[in-house]
């Protein structure tokens, strides 16, 4: 596998799962990760599971983070692509290009996962559990859940700010959802998630709700289709790179998305004479 410089031609490509391809493929948006990315831990992982791979994408670095991401891929060329994105991108387009070309590779599995592994790799194996006794379930994503015996270990403003996705994820998909911020999601590898990726995202930091409004939107029965899984161990990892005006200004790009939601419902007819009924 080899490193590659994709662009929106590239991305525009989606092509149906394979069966040489591998199972499972893993994102992992990587902007400036040379001193926290653990790379033994990312090859041991590997070692275990034949079937998993993982998709680093580099979003522009501007420290070691390339030649270390390129060495991980001579380890393991058989488990590891390294997507290398020119310019700093953000994380939501360096996810969604890491998304497009596992997609385009044909694992029946696509997901990401953040690089500083505060949900650690071993629990991509509940996840996959999720898919594979649910048929009907395509997103299987991470809810840190203050559980008995759970080790969840998060700040009291990091739970506010929290709450406060969950409640704007509510709106956008219409769904119960607990926890959208968790960077561990799992996909199915559907015609659905290949249209959610087809345009950039607008919601910035909080384009984990924008992903899950595109699939809700495109899937006959949502409330199916998406299964919130408890960690069991979560750990908050110094080190963010998302500042405070950043959760505001894509806080309010999603208020201007559910009130797009909501003018559409009202312009739908069927929706207007459902509303009337009720």
């Amino acid at each position: 596998m080899t490193m590659m410089n994709l662009n929106e031609a590239d991305l525009a490509n989606a092509h149906p799962v394979t069966p040489d391809a591998p199972k499972t493929m893993i994102v992992v948006p990587c902007y400036n990760e040379a001193e926290r990315l653990n790379e033994d831990v990312f090859l041991k992982t590997l070692g275990a599971n034949p079937n998993l791979s993982f998709v680093f994408v580099n979003d522009g670095s501007t420290d070691a983070t390339l030649r270390i991401l390129l060495n991980l891929q001579l380890a393991n060329p058989r488990q590891i692509d390294v997507v290398n994105l020119r310019q700093n991108s953000g994380k939501a387009e360096a996810v969604r290009a890491g998304l497009q070309h596992a997609c385009r590779i044909g694992a029946a599995l696509v997901g990401y996962w953040d690089a500083d592994l505060a949900t650690p790799l071993d629990a991509i194996a509940d996840f996959e559990v999720v898919l594979n006794r649910y048929t009907n379930v395509t997103v299987a994503y991470g809810a840190r859940r203050q559980l008995l015996g759970h080790r969840i270990n998060r700040t009291v403003s990091r739970r506010a700010v929290s709450r406060i996705c969950a409640g704007l994820a509510r709106l956008a998909t219409g769904l119960p959802i607990g926890d959208t911020q968790c960077g561990a999601k799992l996909f199915r590898n559907t015609p659905a998630l290949y249209a959610a990726l087809a345009q950039p995202f607008t919601a910035g930091w909080l384009f984990d709700v924008e992903l899950f409004t595109r699939i809700a939107a495109k899937t006959a029965q949502p409330s199916h289709c998406f299964y919130e899984v408890p960690l069991a161990e979560w750990h908050e990892v110094a080190g963010s790179k998302v500042s405070g005006r950043a959760i505001l200004r894509s806080g309010l790009q999603m208020l201007r998305l559910i009130g797009q939601r909501f003018a559409t419902r009202r312009s739908d007819p069927v929706m207007r004479k459902m509303m009337k009924v009720a």
